[in-house]
């Protein structure tokens, strides 16, 4: 992997695991090309991450819109080019019993985990495949392999981006493009100041710097190595 010829895109770029692998992502000489829905919020942390010598493109847009994502697409085409890295890490976790899950709640779920990946992917494959090389990363979750008690809607999400994953892992391998699940146990993020069904020790779970850290050292594999599935669990939680 040569970094410093990639141009990288990290949905859900500014906080927890996206924040952490678009940070590195640039400390190893990569364009990194970050959204969030929060315009504010991405022009923020994009100008954080301009250290000198450093390509980093900052854009608001919402996964769950087409129309959003094809802006956003576009201006990544036309300002970087063809991204070598595409990492779909935008997602939310909505947590109640089902009797009590609202439909609202349960699509924007989905919306944003599993239909916005897929419109992402969409977005940047055809430049991908027509270069004839790339890699797609899927964060996805623990969760997506079992089940969570009040977490139907969350685990039905990453279980969904996991079968995603694999199909599409299949249909573009032989284009010279990678594809890689990973799911990350407990992580000390954002997503555990609300509540959730989980109650976890913050300082002894996974900090979103190991996660980024992992799936970076995957992607320096050779282009014949594919990690096609990756688990980071907390070692002692």
């Amino acid at each position: 992997m040569e970094w410093r010829e990639q141009v990288a895109v990290v949905t859900g770029g500014t906080r927890g695991i996206g924040r952490a692998l678009a940070e590195g992502l640039v400390d190893r000489g990569a364009a990194v090309a970050i959204c969030a829905r929060n315009a504010e919020e991405v022009e923020r942390r994009a100008a954080g991450l301009r250290t000198p010598g450093a390509n980093v493109l900052g854009a608001a847009c919402d996964v769950r819109d087409e129309a959003s994502i094809a802006a956003f697409a576009a201006r990544v085409l036309g300002e970087m080019g063809t991204p070598g890295i595409v990492i779909n890490n935008a997602g939310v976790g909505r947590f109640a019993p089902l009797a009590e899950t609202s439909a609202e709640a349960w699509d924007e779920v989905m919306a944003t985990n599993l239909r916005g990946m897929f419109l992402v992917t969409r977005a940047f494959l055809p430049a991908m495949l027509a270069r004839g090389s790339g890699d797609v990363v899927n964060i996805a979750s623990l969760a997506g392999r079992n089940g969570i008690a009040n977490g139907a809607a969350y685990s039905a999400s990453k279980h969904g981006v996991i079968g995603f994953s694999k199909s599409l892992m299949l249909e573009v391998r032989t284009h010279g493009i990678r594809v890689m699940t990973v799911c990350p146990g407990s992580v000390d993020t954002p997503f555990f100041d609300v509540e959730t069904p989980f109650d976890p020790d913050r300082g002894r779970i996974l900090h979103p710097a190991d996660v980024a850290k992992v799936v970076l050292d995957a992607l320096e594999l050779p282009d014949r190595a594919l990690v096609s599935e990756l688990d980071i669990r907390p070692a002692n939680p």
